[in-house]
């Protein structure tokens, strides 16, 4: 071969073997390295959805309910057996005092003719008595004392009859004491955390009794709004009237709105004017909803085609769906 000329010299290759090696050992690493993140991340768990926190609420409260009857049925029993021994401390009273005062005569008698004996009683009837008038006055004040022992005996035998019936009673009533205790602390307990699940609910939900849970209450406002309305349910509907204890409609939603600061015309013409307007499918909760085309009628929209409202004369303020009036379009005031 010629001096010139030079063998090409093969490129320096990996075995086959040796890639695949690599390889795994890389693909390995990886998973390790995922497995390890995954491992250190922390997981967060979703918070409870408003219907979670409502399931909790009323299993709650299933459990506060019979505890709350059976405080009832124990205070209502602790009342009358409370009565019952004020009757009988009432009636044990003259007792003692009754037993007292004939001891005391026993008493009295005893020392009398311990202390002096019959001899002047026995002098008298010597000089001046019958023959036979000594046994005779002997026998009677024998008779005495046991008149007077045969009396105590009566009222000592009634007064421990009450003072069995005043030791049951009494015990009865220590148990019944305890037992409503004891009730009013699991009431208290379950309460309290039935106060702890309505709070965790989301601050845009407002729960209000008479009304249905409400979500996505956006507006401060139309919460206040909300929660003063429906605690008027069942407030009688008076034409003219703007509460706090009777509405007409436009005076319901006035008087909602006027808790949170915002003062609406007591005119449902004038409230329709006074908020603007917004489409149904835009429509929320604390917007108004109109009736009617001439607008004779106004509610306050709590979502879900529900409203709350001062229907007429004879029905009071109550919660119904709007679908049985012809709507003729919402507002919205906040």
């Amino acid at each position: 071969m010629p001096p010139h000329r030079h063998v090409p010299i093969p490129p320096l290759t990996r075995p086959v073997g040796v890639r695949r090696v690599v390889h795994r050992l890389l693909t390995l690493v990886a998973a390790v390295a995922v497995g390890a993140g995954v491992a250190v991340a922390p997981a967060h768990a979703a918070p409870p959805s408003v219907d979670e926190i409502e399931a909790q609420i009323d299993k709650q409260w299933e459990q506060l309910e019979p505890t709350i009857e059976s405080y009832n049925k124990v205070r209502a029993e602790l009342k009358v057996n409370l009565k019952k021994s004020a009757e009988l401390e009432k009636k044990m009273a003259p007792l003692e005092l009754e037993s007292t005062l004939a001891m005391n005569r026993v008493g009295d008698l005893a020392s009398h003719y311990y202390m002096q004996g019959p001899s002047q009683d026995l002098g008298a009837l010597l000089v001046d008595a019958k023959p036979g008038a000594l046994a005779e006055q002997l026998t009677m004040l024998d008779r005495l004392a046991a008149q007077e022992r045969k009396q105590v005996a009566g009222v000592l035998a009634i007064r421990d009859k009450y003072n069995k019936q005043k030791q049951k009673l009494d015990a009865l009533i220590a148990t019944q004491v305890k037992q409503q205790n004891d009730l009013a602390a699991k009431k208290k307990h379950i309460d309290s955390e039935i106060k702890r699940l309505t709070a965790s609910l989301p601050k845009t939900t407002v729960k209000v009794t008479g009304c249905p849970t409400i979500n996505g209450v956006v507006s401060s406002a139309a919460q206040t709004a909300i929660r003063v309305a429906c605690q008027q349910v069942g407030d009688p509907y008076v034409w003219g009237a703007v509460g706090p204890n009777s509405f007409d409609c436009s005076g319901l939603t006035q008087y909602a709105y006027k808790a949170a600061g915002i003062y609406l015309t007591h005119f449902t013409g004038a409230q329709w004017n006074e908020g603007k307007a917004v489409s149904r499918d835009d429509a929320r909760p604390g917007d108004l909803v109109f009736f009617f085309s001439d607008l004779h009628h106004v509610g306050l929209y709590l979502g879900d085609g529900m409203m709350i409202h001062a229907p007429r004369t004879g029905k009071p303020v109550q919660v119904t769906k709007i679908a049985y009036m012809p709507v003729a379009g919402f507002r919205r005031v906040t």
